[in-house]
C-alpha cells in the first residue's frame, strides 16, 4: 500500500491531478502494482479525505500549551521514535494539532502491527499532500532522509 501512496505523490502534484478512479486503477495496474495493494491504497486515501473533513470542522487553537497523551494502542503501533517524530513536527509548527490527529488516525488505519518511522513519514506526506500543502525544504528533507545513508539510493516502488 505504501509503495502505491509514494507513487501517487511522486506522479501527481496534487490529489485533484489524479485521474478518475477507474483510469487510475488501470494506470497503477499497468505500472505493476497488485490489485490488492491498489485497493488498499485507494481505500486508505478515501478514508483520509473523510477523516480530514471530519476533523477539519473542529477549530484549530492558535497556540496550544497542552500536550497529547497517547493511549497504549497508539504507543504499541507507533513506537517511541514515531511519537517523537510527530512531536518534533508539531513543535516545529510543521503540522498543527488537527493534522497530528489525522496522522495518528491514518497510522492506526494502516492495518499494520507496528508502523515504521519510514511509513509514518509517508503518512505525514500524504496528509499534507491531500490538503494541498507542500512541505517546506526542512520537512521534505526530513521526510525523505534515509536512515542508512550507506545503503545507496532507496527504491520507493
Amino acid at each position: 500500500m505504501f509503495d502505491v501512496l509514494v507513487y501517487l505523490y511522486e506522479t501527481y502534484y496534487r490529489p485533484d491531478a489524479c485521474p478518475e478512479a477507474d483510469a487510475l486503477i488501470k494506470k497503477l495496474s499497468a505500472v505493476g502494482f497488485e490489485q490488492d495493494e491498489i485497493s488498499k491504497a485507494l481505500g486508505w486515501l478515501t478514508d483520509l479525505t473523510a477523516t480530514t473533513h471530519a476533523l477539519s470542522a473542529r477549530p484549530v487553537e492558535s497556540e496550544s500549551f497542552g500536550f497529547r497523551i497517547y493511549v497504549d494502542r497508539e504507543i504499541d503501533l507507533l513506537g517511541s521514535a514515531a511519537v517523537g517524530f510527530i512531536q518534533f513536527l508539531e513543535s516545529a509548527k510543521l503540522i498543527n494539532s488537527i493534522q497530528r490527529e489525522i496522522v495518528i488516525e491514518r497510522a492506526l488505519a494502516a492495518s499494520e502491527t507496528q508502523i515504521s518511522l519510514d511509513k509514518l513519514k509517508v503518512i505525514v506526506l500524504m496528509v499534507l499532500w491531500s490538503q494541498g500543502k507542500e512541505p517546506d525544504g526542512l520537512i521534505f528533507d526530513e521526510l525523505f532522509a534515509d536512515e542508512d545513508e550507506d545503503a545507496g539510493p532507496r527504491q520507493l516502488h
